[in-house]
């Protein structure tokens, strides 16, 4: 009965996007699992988004939380609106532009990975609190009670955490507030042992108490910035107090009879993305041998980040060409420059500078639909796992490294090895540059919900995932298709084991592309499809993770 319902409902108001069930994928079963509890009791997308960022920052606290930020994605489906809540870490009142040089101008190692001068200003609490009285329809209370409890009661050692404690133990033994929680006596824990975070409980019904005045404002928010003045930091009381979260129009285009809605600025990821959709657009890709299609997509990636690392930046301030880099003749320009049978040196390009290869360990997506079709698209990172490692004592929050992605100077790869120009440089107040990028498809019969970690990677994973769905694959196929990288610089495909076959991979080196297998990090994507004339939904989440995806039935 409810699918006819739905066929009824679907013929009345074609564009409606009503589910029969609602669906869930996010990084972690008990993020999941939390997020149903809140859709049981009431809530509706916007508050079961509150509860897996919430959750996630308890039990994957290695790729976000509430010391980092994040961009959400929101559809209302009683009107349409879309919007991005904008809760990035802006720097300090304190910073620099040459804050992480020396005295001869060289990048001083570390300094803008490690310990809390690294931080910028914190966004999840702010948004966690926006989302709540913006859009959600239960008490912020609610939507936190699974995560406090979960952060009180404590959650068992995975695999995915301890070899992520294992990767940074020697930073997090620096500091004795992580190190007592997360590696208690000094070792690492073993799978199964329960981590218990009683201080983070204790920040988080602050949170749920007052609202961002709770983490903002207050003893808590004086404890916080004394701490971390005391161990080498910049932040200031007003830095707290001055925090907002901005609404942002999306970034919208069109391919092959998609609409993509995706993240704005100071994401890279929409604009990225629309560019190398818009070069391949006039390709048939479908048709062509594999080789002759990776080349051309190697190609468009190439020119995007390219783009990348010029112009984009916070838009509040530097004035970004969007229109421009989102044109059709922009777009022709660029797909002039290709040629079909050889690589195009990165070098033979408008130069930037040189950068490095990155890989992607971090942050975290989740992707949720209610059963009224409002939709959520999030994704939250600290940085580079666990974050600057330096934890405010009395707190239990990590804060975030997320300086780092600035450009420190003019050319200097960050960890990920994206290079960038002035309008990344630091500024007081300014928002770091991204590559989050949190999507929605849709179709003239399905709409995706979708999203990955990954660092620098994160753009062309959305890249072939989108294109995975303009083919008709299902969710499954989506997050766990092999996947392929280039990002300007450095000049060379990187490429997951299994992704380009040994053929494949001999006419592209025929070609002059440099080729790096990459045997590591390759995202954790998680997607929700709805089918919008069935009601039917479809959710799965990325085997290379632990995450769960799970349809509620109503």
């Amino acid at each position: 009965m409810k699918y006819l319902l739905a066929i009824i409902l679907w013929a009345i108001v074609p564009t409606a996007a009503w589910a029969a069930d609602a669906g869930i994928a996010t990084a972690h079963p008990l993020a999941t699992t939390a997020a149903k509890e809140t859709l049981a009791k009431g809530g509706n997308a916007f508050d079961a988004a509150i509860t897996a960022a919430a959750a996630l920052a308890v039990v994957e606290l290695y790729g976000s939380g509430l010391g980092g930020g994040g961009f959400w994605l929101l559809h209302r489906a009683e009107d349409g609106f879309e919007t991005m809540l904008d809760g990035r870490e802006t720097a300090p009142a304190a910073a620099t532009r040459d804050m992480y040089l020396d005295t001869t101008g060289e990048p001083i190692p570390n300094a803008s990975l490690e310990g809390p001068l690294a931080a910028g200003i914190p966004g999840v609490p702010a948004a966690l609190d926006y989302l709540a009285s913006h859009y959600g329809k239960l008490p912020l209370r609610e939507s936190l009670a699974p995560a406090i409890q979960l952060a009180r009661e404590g959650f068992p050692v995975d695999k995915a955490m301890r070899r992520h404690l294992a990767f940074r133990q020697e930073l997090l033994r620096k500091y004795p507030e992580t190190s007592r929680i997360l590696l208690p006596a000094g070792k690492l824990p073993d799978i199964g042992d329960t981590i218990r975070q009683p201080e983070l409980a204790q920040t988080l019904e602050l949170l749920a108490e007052k609202g961002r005045a709770g983490f903002y404002a207050g003893e808590f928010a004086e404890q916080m910035v004394a701490a971390v003045k005391a161990a080498g930091g910049i932040w200031s009381l007003d830095d707290l107090k001055n925090y907002r979260v901005k609404e942002r129009e999306p970034i919208r285009g069109e391919y092959h009879g998609i609409k993509v809605t995706t993240a704005a600025p100071p994401s890279s990821g929409g604009i990225v993305l629309l560019e190398m959709l818009n070069m391949l657009s006039a390709y048939d890709l479908p048709k062509a041998a594999a080789a002759q299609r990776t080349h051309w997509q190697v190609e468009t990636m190439r020119r995007a980040y390219r783009d990348r690392a010029e112009y984009l930046g916070d838009p509040d301030f530097v004035a970004i060409p969007t229109q421009r880099l989102l044109g059709a003749d922009h777009a022709a320009r660029l797909r002039a420059s290709i040629q079909d049978d050889k690589a195009t040196p990165s070098a033979d390009l408008k130069p930037v500078a040189p950068g490095v290869s990155g890989r992607g360990m971090n942050t975290t997506h989740f992707s949720i639909l209610d059963k009224d079709g409002n939709r959520v698209a999030a994704t939250l990172s600290i940085n580079y796992p666990f974050g600057s490692g330096f934890m405010p004592k009395g707190s239990g929050v990590l804060l975030n490294n997320e300086m780092d992605d600035f450009s420190i100077r003019p050319g200097t790869p960050n960890v990920y090895g994206l290079v960038g120009a002035e309008a990344n440089a630091i500024e007081p107040g300014k928002r770091m540059l991204s590559s989050m990028t949190p999507t929605f498809l849709e179709d003239g019969k399905r709409i995706a919900i979708l999203g990955t970690p990954g660092g620098s990677r994160i753009i062309t994973m959305l890249l072939l995932g989108t294109q995975a769905f303009a083919n008709g694959e299902n969710a499954s196929r989506i997050v766990n298709r092999r996947r392929f990288h280039h990002q300007y610089l450095p000049d060379s495909i990187q490429y997951e084991p299994e992704a380009l076959d040994a053929d494949t991979l001999f006419e592209l080196e025929s070609m002059g592309h440099s080729l790096s297998p990459q045997d590591d990090a390759w995202g954790n994507m998680q997607a929700v499809i709805l089918d919008k004339q069935t009601g039917t939904v479809d959710a799965a989440s990325d085997g290379r993770g632990i995450g769960q995806a799970a349809t509620v039935a109503y």
